[in-house]
């Protein structure tokens, strides 16, 4: 079992950078792929961005493309999502999410931060 908690939300300007955090307990968080999706007010959750578990691949939506950027840190068993020039569009709760290689879903979840774009 895996526990994840999400920090770093809150509100921000438009243009402005954040980084989320995912804090992972357990000792596995080094064997799982990492991923980061969102979901906003009435839409259904999107994915956002993933990594592998050895931090080799790693794959955006488009809307994160540039802007955006996941990464890791085993040995500290959290995983980020750096995000710059924000837009109001990217309000939304974000969740990261652990999955076993080689698997499409992902088996653990966080409880979700909130991020706010406005001026």
């Amino acid at each position: 079992q895996v526990e994840l908690t999400e920090f770093g939300g809150g509100s921000v300007q438009p243009g402005d950078s954040l980084t989320l955090s995912c804090a992972a307990s357990g000792r596995t968080f080094n064997t799982y792929g990492l991923g980061w999706f969102r979901q906003a007010p009435g839409k259904e959750r999107e994915f956002v961005a993933a990594l592998s578990w050895y931090g080799g691949n790693r794959d955006y939506a488009d809307f994160a493309k540039g802007r955006f950027t996941i990464s890791r840190d085993n040995a500290k068993n959290t995983g980020y999502l750096q995000m710059g020039g924000l837009k109001p569009e990217d309000t939304a709760v974000y969740y990261c999410a652990l999955r076993l290689p080689g698997l499409a879903d992902y088996t653990y979840w966080g409880q979700g931060t909130q991020v706010t774009v406005s001026s």
